[in-house]
């Protein structure tokens, strides 16, 4: 067996495609979720509530596509192969995506380590940063209480590995 075909748990399990039409409901019942407890989200995002967002965190079989105006509010699992219109584009590891959205990662910091990519129009990408900053409670929290107890138990081990990969990352030379 080649080092490629291993995890550092073993040997890597073959899966099958991800039926990404099974994702999309529960996603969009977490945008509208976020919407209702954050209403201003939409007037912070200005012009660019109209705006699709692409987002890929890199080591996920899919990519989400984010559309956040309220009177059209989308928000969907696309594949890594179909890349849709879009008017911005950020790329990272989930776990670093998902601590950029709590707060936790200075997204200037991972953007010049390269650990974060931005394309296309990065005011609309800077834009939705700071609507995200600005809701009183981490939309990562709003997510996981819906699912009850295994959604906040799901949450506090993505946050302990997002800790750990940020204690790694800083370990590097």
């Amino acid at each position: 067996m080649t080092d490629a075909s291993r995890t550092p748990r073993g040997p890597r399990l073959p899966l099958p495609p991800l039926p990404l039409f099974l994702l999309d409901p529960i996603l969009r019942r977490v945008a509208r979720k976020v919407a209702a407890e954050n209403p201003d989200l939409f007037d912070r995002l200005g012009e660019h509530r109209h705006s699709w967002f692409l987002i890929d965190p890199v080591n996920l079989p899919f990519m989400l596509y984010l559309r956040p105006d309220p009177d059209a509010l989308d928000f969907r699992a696309v594949p890594k192969g179909a890349t849709p219109p879009h008017a911005a584009r950020i790329a990272g590891r989930f776990l670093r995506l998902l601590s950029l959205m709590e707060g936790d990662e200075d997204g200037d910091a991972l953007f010049f380590s390269r650990d974060l990519t931005v394309t296309g129009d990065t005011e609309a990408i800077v834009c939705l940063r700071n609507a995200l900053d600005d809701v009183e409670r981490p939309v990562a929290e709003t997510v996981a209480d819906m699912f009850g107890p295994p959604g906040r138990i799901a949450l506090r081990a993505l946050r302990e590995a997002a800790a750990r990969e940020r204690q790694q990352a800083e370990a590097q030379p």
